[in-house]
């Protein structure tokens, strides 16, 4: 049997510039991802009265959820996606860049239709939205599908892609009953899609995309040889099994067992993924990672309290608002504290490997440091944890003014991540100050 020799540092960044899409490509995704953000911020303030006991139904709320999951994590994993794997997977990107582009012109409005609809509750103009964001989801789709298939190396970053892929059929198509419900004809129970559509959207889609960009940008940025491929595929096959029997769950087959289950499966694959990722930092020649890997590690801890509250949920706990907290866990928790932890590092290394292919002649390229501005990331760093604490608190106690307070500073953090981006835009354009 032969043995694989362990990929050095860094080894898949080799000849990564001949791999970039040109910079407007992936920043675009990024900077309309940073002003969904604050747009999210604001819809959640203007329906902070609601926001403790929400529990579905039109409104500020569910459009800031929306703007969240779909303009923020959503549209960051395109962006990503789109850019990271081809670097990773050593393949190279087509001249052809006008799909990534369309794609982007048909979901950022359709984004932006979708929440207004939702939350001044104009159905036509929600259902005109789901349509462009479903159109543009599937050309995505095909373009990421067309990358795996000609992936060369890091196959359980692959498999990961190819898992969020299939949840990604399973969230369209619940979505799209859950707009038809809207309308008067629900092809499925509104229960058994919102259950499918909860699952397969932010464990499945958004969640194994995470993880499985986690293999990439960890190692990278630890500068620490990549992960062993065995225990990362057998991570994500207990993610996917796990996934698999809560869907089953969700069309009411033994759903208190297969649920409780399948919580115990994600927990044994996240159990598995954090210790190779607590390998790879360990084993980094870069031990210092700053506030950005603070709120990794934060943002870890939450997806393991987004199991429990799960559980909790499963069984019925006493729990004020335990819903409302799942879901805070959930999506500002775990996936946005994730990505707002990595963006900061992605995106001025990004730019630094854009700078340096950018024909600057015998000028050195900036460095990813001398392009990021730090002070608004202490500023973002601060308001964030503050507005998730504000949230939890104003959920477990049940008071609109807390929630109120608490999207206002989440809103002036997302302010703050949005001034770092101008910089960052800046600086590239301009040069390293």
């Amino acid at each position: 049997m032969t043995t694989k020799t362990k990929l050095p540092p860094g080894a898949f960044l080799g000849g990564a510039k001949s791999r970039l899409l040109p910079a407007s490509i992936p920043f675009r995704f990024f900077g309309a991802a940073i002003a969904f953000h604050l747009v999210a911020w604001l819809a959640l303030l203007a329906g902070a009265a609601d926001l403790p006991r929400f529990a579905g139904g039109p409104g500020p709320v569910l459009a800031a959820l929306h703007l969240l999951t779909l303009g923020v994590l959503a549209m960051s994993a395109i962006g990503a996606s789109l850019q990271l794997l081809p670097v990773a997977t050593r393949q190279p990107v087509s001249a052809a860049t006008h799909a990534p582009a369309a794609i982007w012109w048909l979901y950022t409005p359709g984004v932006a239709a979708l929440a207004l609809g939702m939350g001044a509750v104009i159905p036509a103009l929600a259902a005109a939205g789901a349509v462009a964001v479903v159109l543009a989801l599937i050309g995505f789709a095909l373009l990421l599908a067309r990358n795996l298939r000609g992936a060369r190396g890091m196959p359980a970053v692959v498999a990961h892609g190819w898992a969020a892929l299939a949840c990604l059929a399973v969230v369209l198509a619940t979505a799209l009953s859950l707009v038809f419900a809207w309308l008067g004809a629900p092809p499925l129970p509104r229960a058994t899609a919102l259950a499918l559509h909860v699952a397969a959207a932010a464990y499945g889609f958004m969640g194994l995309l995470a993880l499985g960009l986690a293999y990439i940008l960890v190692p990278m940025f630890a500068l620490a040889p990549n992960p062993p491929d065995r225990p990362a595929l057998a991570s994500c096959a207990l993610a996917v099994a796990a996934l698999l029997l809560a869907a089953l769950a969700a069309l009411d087959v033994a759903p208190l067992p297969l649920r409780v289950t399948a919580i115990a499966l994600g927990a044994a694959a996240l159990a598995l993924h954090l210790r190779l990722m607590r390998a790879a930092l360990a084993g980094g020649m870069r031990r210092e990672l700053g506030r950005s890997f603070q709120l990794v590690r934060i943002a870890w801890a939450l997806l393991a309290a987004s199991l429990a509250l799960a559980l909790a949920f499963v069984l019925d706990a006493p729990l004020p608002g335990l819903a409302q907290l799942f879901g805070l866990a959930l999506v500002g928790g775990w996936l946005l504290t994730f990505l707002f932890g990595m963006l900061q590092r992605i995106l001025p290394f990004l730019a630094s490997m854009h700078a340096g292919g950018a024909g600057r002649g015998a000028k050195r390229p900036p460095t990813p440091s001398s392009l990021t501005a730090e002070r608004p990331l202490a500023w973002h760093f601060a308001c964030h944890l503050a507005a998730l604490g504000g949230l939890a608190l104003a959920i477990v106690i049940d008071n609109a003014w807390i929630a109120a307070a608490a999207a206002a500073v989440g809103a002036a953090g997302a302010a703050a991540f949005g001034v770092f981006f101008a910089i960052l835009m800046r600086r590239l354009r301009g040069g390293a100050a």
